[in-house]
């Protein structure tokens, strides 16, 4: 069972990104998709003109089976595994019918915020066809987010619902609204040094520094994970650089980063954080890590010909990058 921690964060800029936690690749690549490449969809016909995307995607038939992505107007979209909770339907009259697998492309394909896409959510209907026989449907629920809000979007036997995403960050189960309640239970946490409510009658003092945060969660379940990277991301204090932000927002979802070990699956798996990635939505950057190199990886989508047809693939790299100081 995949699980991952998705977040948003903003400073002079607007990021989005998320961890990846799993315990093999499926040779996931940066890929670039620019305006003119034709999206098939298996209800809705071809989507031959469109906003050009960047993320992290596995290329099947030269299709991009988007995990996250960030369109050229700001908006990112990530899908995180919500099994047991995610529900997906026939084929409806009336609806704009999208199978799972197109739902990214489906909306940044066609909007430029958050806005436009909950007019589009309206008509969505999720269908429950898989990309091929040796690709099933994912069991996932996403974060939709632009600069200026983020929303969580659900699709389950009820039918599909969004609630607004307060917090900005989202990881797995249980369903969302269970997650933001279970926040009230920390509500006691804080970055300062604690006062001695316990009694008036005992002298209580702090004997080290972030005892404002004792009962933080450091496990890794999705729902500490949630908590923890809450905390973090909205605590979180940085410059307004390129530099510092993105430094920032690798060092938020490091604190809920998976160590090879730590998460036995039985038979020598291990879950662990397969990749890091921050975009920059406002500049069309796209940032990683990988589980075996910490060094920041780019690629700038404006460097590409948006304008293009074709699938523009970065394989990652992999490999640890070490600076020798001498």
């Amino acid at each position: 069972m995949q699980m991952c921690t998705a977040a948003v964060y903003k400073t002079k800029d607007f990021y989005f990104g998320r961890n990846l936690d799993y315990e093999f690749p499926y040779g996931e690549e940066v890929t670039i998709t620019p305006r003119n490449y034709p999206f098939s969809f298996r209800f809705q016909g071809e989507m031959k003109q469109h906003y050009a995307m960047i993320g992290m995607a596995h290329v099947a038939d030269d299709y991009p089976l988007y995990y996250e992505a960030v369109n050229e107007k700001g908006l990112g979209m990530a899908g995180l595994n919500f099994v047991g909770n995610a529900h997906y339907g026939e084929k409806a009259d009336g609806k704009d019918n999208v199978a799972q697998f197109e739902f990214i492309p489906w909306i940044l394909g066609q909007c430029a915020s958050v806005k436009e896409a909950l007019r589009l959510l309206e008509q969505v209907n999720l269908v429950n066809t898989p990309f091929s026989e040796s690709l099933p449907l994912a069991q996932l629920h996403w974060i939709l987010a632009d600069r200026d809000e983020a929303v969580t979007v659900e699709s389950i036997l009820s039918g599909i619902h969004v609630y607004p995403n307060p917090a900005g960050v989202l990881t797995n189960n249980p369903p969302f609204p269970e997650q933001m309640f279970n926040l009230n239970n920390y509500m006691h946490l804080s970055p300062k040094d604690p006062e001695n409510c316990f009694s008036d009658k005992l002298s209580l003092k702090t004997y080290c520094r972030g005892m404002g945060a004792l009962g933080l969660p450091g496990d890794l379940s999705s729902q500490s994970r949630f908590v923890r990277v809450a905390f973090v991301k909205l605590n979180s204090v940085s410059g307004d650089s390129e530099e510092e932000s993105v430094s920032q927002f690798f060092h938020i979802l490091g604190s809920v980063d998976q160590q090879k070990g730590c998460s036995d699956l039985g038979n020598g798996n291990f879950e662990m954080t397969l990749y890091t990635c921050c975009c920059n939505g406002d500049k069309g950057i796209y940032y990683y890590t990988t589980y075996g190199n910490h060094q920041i990886t780019a690629v700038d989508m404006h460097r590409e010909d948006l304008e293009g047809d074709r699938l523009i693939p970065y394989p990652l790299v992999q490999k640890e990058q070490i600076l020798y100081q001498n």
